[in-house]
């Protein structure tokens, strides 16, 4: 008898070993595990996958809603992963020296080694970014950009009026045209470059990168980290995203041919402190950093008009009020610009507020974990003891709709955000749909002044409502999905992806 044994015995003892893993793995994620006492869906107690199959069908934001509503106000959403609902887990999670972002956030890495404001985890090196990045947002500069804004707001204006010149009125898809609005403004701010997405077709494969979606399935699995990611680089690149790439890399060129100094404005977007002879290095590094600055900056001041011109054409009432609060407050158009008289309309920052609220542009879950040091005290978050390893987070959407914090979350209700509100209306230490802390968007003024003066200005200048048979959500049963579909759809694919509403305007007096 030969003591050697059988390919098939082997292959045998292999499928039992692997049989015999996966049922000591289940069995411990489910009941040894240090979070099997919180609940969750089982397959989120078991793998990751669970977040990336919803992360995929990017709907993600509401099934974490869901689980909230299911099992309560901390869930299990993967093995390592929980999910809270409550504003002291904000300030717990997103305000706090203890934590960092997760190890996932590498996933956005191009090379080992080459961080860029976006995937940053060492506090140190996303500080000095983030103060580099800060001098070109500060209150100064965005008031020395205004008038470039503002022009490309009047060509924003200009293309609506076009719509509405003829004797047949050609709805509008605010989407795309919110889109290329803001991706001509970030061309402006961060290149001095006219993209003109808005006038010309030529960049307008700009407004369609699938970076965003990559990274936001890719999170939800944070081993990947430990498979080399960067190796994920080309697969990215085949999704939609090397017309992208090479655009932006055209673009900085442009700016290098304008001169020194040009270039060294540009210094904030890249990681190096200085400029060498050899420029391919360098325009990389500053083309990385770019695409997360253009894709920050131009999808949450789209989602944020868009979901708004939803919100308007939906609830007459709110719409009445704001066009009173804008043609009164300014007498033409010239005098609509930042100052005291467009601080002064508290109806139009409420309606921002619950637009933000309702439909954030950042739907999902930002996730952090701890520190991973011996000598620091435990990690508390909502008074529950956070073991190390684990990731944490507060889902932005599902905390906008906790009932707790905003009565009628599917209601929208400017009013809330008004002096006088009555209690349980509107929650502010549950509000962040920019995050907190160190993290917190940039451009959060930047974002506020924008929307504010394209609203007064298409409120100024234009009447609008829904296009027949556009805007129209199908129902489904239920009173409470009832509610739910009067909000304006998005789906998550980290930065909110939408389209519409599909607006008819007419010129004021017409």
């Amino acid at each position: 008898m030969s003591s050697e044994l059988s390919p098939t015995f082997i292959a045998a003892c292999g499928i039992v070993a692997g049989i015999a893993y996966l049922f000591l793995l289940v069995l411990y994620r489910l009941h040894f595990h240090p979070l099997s006492s919180y609940p969750g869906p089982v397959v989120a107690r078991l793998s990751d996958l669970f977040g990336a199959f919803y992360a995929y069908s990017t709907s993600l934001h509401l099934r974490t809603l869901k689980d909230h509503d299911d099992y309560g106000t901390v869930i299990r959403h993967g093995p390592n992963k929980l999910v809270f609902n409550s504003a002291r887990a904000l300030r717990d999670i997103y305000k706090n020296e203890q934590i960092l972002k997760s190890r996932a956030y590498l996933v956005s890495q191009t090379a080992p080694g080459v961080f860029n404001l976006f995937n940053a985890r060492d506090p140190q090196l996303h500080h000095e970014k983030r103060k580099l990045a800060g001098r070109f947002l500060t209150k100064k500069s965005i008031e020395a950009f205004e008038p470039v804004m503002m022009h490309q707001i009047d060509v924003f204006i200009h293309q609506i009026a076009s719509h509405c010149d003829d004797t047949n009125v050609r709805p509008v898809n605010m989407t795309p045209q919110t889109k290329h609005l803001s991706i001509d403004i970030m061309g402006h701010l961060l290149f001095n470059y006219p993209l003109n997405l808005q006038t010309e077709s030529t960049h307008r494969h700009m407004s369609y990168s699938r970076a965003s979606f990559f990274f936001n399935v890719a999170t939800q699995v944070s081993s990947l980290v430990d498979l080399r990611v960067w190796t994920l680089q080309f697969l990215w690149s085949m999704m939609s995203r090397k017309r992208y790439v090479h655009t932006l890399e055209n673009v900085i060129r442009n700016c290098l041919s304008q001169g020194q100094q040009v270039k060294h404005k540009l210094l904030f977007l890249s990681a190096k402190s200085a400029v060498s002879g050899d420029d391919t290095d360098w325009i990389n590094d500053v083309r990385t950093e770019a695409l997360w600055f253009m894709l920050a900056g131009s999808d949450t001041t789209s989602t944020l008009l868009s979901a708004l011109s939803f919100y308007l054409a939906r609830n007459r009432r709110c719409y009445q009020r704001l066009c009173k609060e804008i043609r009164t407050t300014f007498n033409q158009d010239s005098e609509i610009r930042s100052g005291a008289r467009l601080a002064s309309c508290a109806y139009l920052r409420a309606c921002l507020d619950e637009t933000l609220r309702m439909t954030p542009p950042l739907p999902g879950t930002l996730w952090r974990e701890g520190i991973s040091q011996s000598s620091i005290k435990p990690l508390i978050v909502d008074g529950h003891v956070i073991p190390k390893g684990v990731q944490v987070g507060v889902n932005t959407y599902a905390i906008l709709h906790n009932e707790e914090y905003f009565s009628e979350p599917f209601t929208f209700k400017p009013e809330r955000w008004l002096e006088g509100a009555g209690p349980g209306e509107a929650n502010r230490e549950a509000f962040a749909p920019f995050s907190l802390g160190a993290h917190g968007c940039l451009g959060k003024s930047m974002a506020y002044l924008e929307a504010s003066l394209t609203t007064a200005k298409i409120i100024w200048h234009f009447d609008f409502d829904e296009a027949p048979g556009m805007l129209a959500v199908p129902g489904k049963k239920g009173a409470k999905q009832q509610a739910r579909n009067s909000e304006f759809p998005i789906r998550d694919s980290f930065a909110a992806v939408h389209d519409g509403p599909y607006l008819n305007f007419r010129r004021v007096g017409s």
